[in-house]
């Protein structure tokens, strides 16, 4: 009989880690107008789709770089490196309590003609995505076995959130023309965090 490799379960504790978390996110998701829903997921999801092998912690502020074709996120700020290293700033970003993130955009990567093409471009597929689909519980990321653990895990965290936010306001189950009426906004306006400031 081998012997076994992990003995005191250790692998375990940062995958229970983060789904608690996930699970308590859902006491920071207040009811979210789809508008709000839509730049908070498109914001999400790209910081997600970047690189990085670290535990997120909400309300530290990280660096999101672009280097050649790769966006990555680190822990590491522009000041302690060399560009030639770490790529280009493209901005710093800020995981919040019921798992969205914000990115605030450098100077540098707002005056950058490529990169807003790359990221409008990106919006548009996002903006059709949203219009075309059946509900908007529908747009929410669904397991992917192509993202690495904390990528895969905070984007679940991102889907549960987002989806008691949703449903909170009554637009889970809505197509995007409904949930985006003017007839059915009787909620208190809330403050969008928009992905680019």
């Amino acid at each position: 009989m081998s012997a076994n490799p992990n003995p005191q379960g250790k692998g375990l504790v940062p995958i229970l880690s983060v789904l608690a978390e996930g699970k308590r996110a859902v006491d920071h998701a207040p009811p979210k107008e789809i508008d709000q829903i839509s730049v908070e997921l498109f914001t999400s999801l790209f910081i997600l789709q970047s690189d990085f092998k670290f535990r997120p912690v909400p309300g530290k502020t990280y660096t999101l770089y672009q280097k050649h074709d790769r966006f990555w996120l680190s822990l590491v700020a522009p000041h302690q490196w060399d560009t030639t290293v770490s790529g280009k700033v493209v901005g710093e970003c800020q995981l919040h309590r019921d798992m969205t993130w914000t990115l605030k955009l450098s100077e540098d990567a707002s005056e950058d003609a490529a990169l807003m093409d790359y990221i409008e471009n990106k919006r548009r597929q996002f903006d059709e995505r949203i219009q075309n689909a059946e509900t908007m519980e529908d747009i929410l990321p669904e397991y992917d076995e192509s993202l690495v653990f904390y990528q895969r895990a905070y984007s679940h965290a991102l889907a549960h959130s987002l989806r008691s936010s949703m449903r909170r306001a009554g637009i889970a189950a809505l197509p995007f023309s409904e949930a985006a009426s003017p007839h059915r906004r009787a909620l208190e306006p809330v403050k969008n965090r928009e992905p680019v400031t």
